[in-house]
């Protein structure tokens, strides 16, 4: 079933509309916010718990929960919500749209998080590239503050709150929460050893929520319309909507809010046009941004788009972001490509995602050719296994599993193609039996 219009949270994700205060307050934003604050943090949280809204970012861990994590009271240490606009995920880009033509819905659901998690102050880190988008938010954030909807008395709630942009430099690792606080302290983007956890040890070692910017802009809506309506989008556990970014051979590509658990060929033929040549011309998708393992087109063709169901597809809903590549793509290049990416964007800090990326990478290229043997194709899924889980963030695992997804998948055309190659070449055919 697709989202009606009235459900839709961004009203204004394509920029139709002016992004300024007054325009967003007749699209709802800044409405009775004064009152949501006025229930107090623990029906805040509870709301967001009932509502079942899970992260935004890519891991899916339940929102309210999370904002639960945080101590009950402000001791010693302040309290900090950070926003992670950090969007360097290939094929990701619905937070840039976000921050660009509906900012005062994050700012707001900035103030509400916070306000929910006793934290005065709350930092939104932004992508080192994304220029226009920290432009359009600080001026949004310059209304607010004018407007006296943050600052001094936000929204004449008594509550004092406080914002800042901090502009990152384009480091793919500052997208994982730790790595993104040691960044705003002013040091090196490299992932922190967990347990403590940024609820009891964040930012400058004080009590930290990193939430992303769906996430958290999608907050006080969800608190306005009742957690009730929010939950009855989607399926069970996988509740509410959420932005859509599909690219690659497709009619038309866009970024979209539709209703979880919509099915990937609804989601494409409706709001795409369909594959570039027809659905029969669909190769593989893959359905979470670059760090997801891909799906054949056979898996393609009845797979719904939430956590759950793409979790026993054994691959997952990551950011949503909807890569699609029709029958002219040469699959293992484009996962030997995406392995270079991870190559160069991992930060060394651990010795199998450090030298593993590198090797995997290399293996690859080679294989993207031919010039491999079939032994070498388990050799490379061990090394994927031996760097999936073997690291301090996620990033080993990022680069590990469309490796993995490419070799389940499409084992028969990286064979052909070493086959291809030697039979080109009997003298590597001979060398390599020897």
């Amino acid at each position: 079933m697709l989202l009606e219009d009235k459900d839709r949270i961004f009203t204004n994700l394509y920029g139709l509309h002016d992004p300024g205060l007054e325009a967003a307050k007749k699209r709802g934003a800044w409405n009775a916010t004064k009152d949501i604050l006025a229930m107090g943090p623990d029906w805040i949280i509870q709301q967001v718990k009932d509502s079942g809204l899970r992260g935004r970012g890519g891991a899916g861990f339940p929102t309210g929960l999370k904002w639960s994590f945080m101590p009950k009271e402000v001791k010693d240490r302040p309290h900090y919500l950070v926003v992670n606009a950090d969007e360097s995920e290939p094929g990701t880009c619905k937070d840039r749209d976000i921050m660009r033509h509906d900012p005062h819905l994050l700012i707001e659901g900035c103030l509400v998080a916070s306000f929910a998690m006793k934290a005065h102050a709350c930092y939104i880190y932004l992508r080192g590239e994304y220029v226009d988008e920290r432009i359009a938010l600080q001026k949004a954030v310059d209304e607010a503050y004018a407007a006296g909807l943050i600052g001094k008395n936000a929204c004449g709630s008594g509550y004092d709150f406080d914002l800042y942009l901090h502009h990152g430099a384009g480091a793919y690792i500052c997208g994982e929460e730790t790595a993104l606080l040691e960044s705003l302290e002013g040091k090196k983007g490299q992932p922190r050893l967990k347990p403590p956890f940024p609820a009891g040890a964040g930012l400058y070692g004080c009590p930290t929520t990193v939430n992303n910017v769906e996430s958290i802009a999608v907050a006080p809506t969800i608190i306005r319309r009742g957690a009730q309506w929010f939950a009855s989008i989607g399926r069970a556990n996988n509740a509410g909507t959420k932005v859509f970014c599909i690219s690659g051979h497709v009619n038309r590509p866009c970024n979209v809010e539709e209703a979880m658990s919509i099915p990937l060929r609804k989601l494409i033929e409706t709001h795409c046009g369909g594959v570039t040549g027809g659905w029969e011309n669909l190769k593989a998708v893959i359905p979470g941004g670059s760090s997801v393992p891909c799906l054949p087109s056979d898996i393609c063709d009845d797979i719904l788009m939430d956590f759950d169901a793409l979790r026993d597809a054994r691959s997952g809903l990551g950011t949503a972001a909807v890569i699609v590549m029709d029958k002219s793509t040469d699959i293992v290049r484009a996962i030997a490509r995406i392995s270079y990416f991870y190559k160069h964007e991992s930060c060394g800090q651990c010795t199998p995602c450090r030298e593993g990326t590198g090797w995997m990478w290399r293996v690859l290229e080679r294989m993207a050719v031919g010039d491999a043997t079939t032994a070498e194709i388990d050799n490379l899924l061990d090394v994927a296994g031996q760097v999936e889980g073997h690291t301090i963030c996620a990033l080993g695992d990022a680069a590990a599993w469309p490796v993995q997804g490419l070799i389940r998948h499409f084992r028969g055309e990286i064979e052909e193609r070493i086959n291809a190659y030697r039979a080109d070449r009997p003298h590597v055919a001979m060398a390599a039996a020897e």
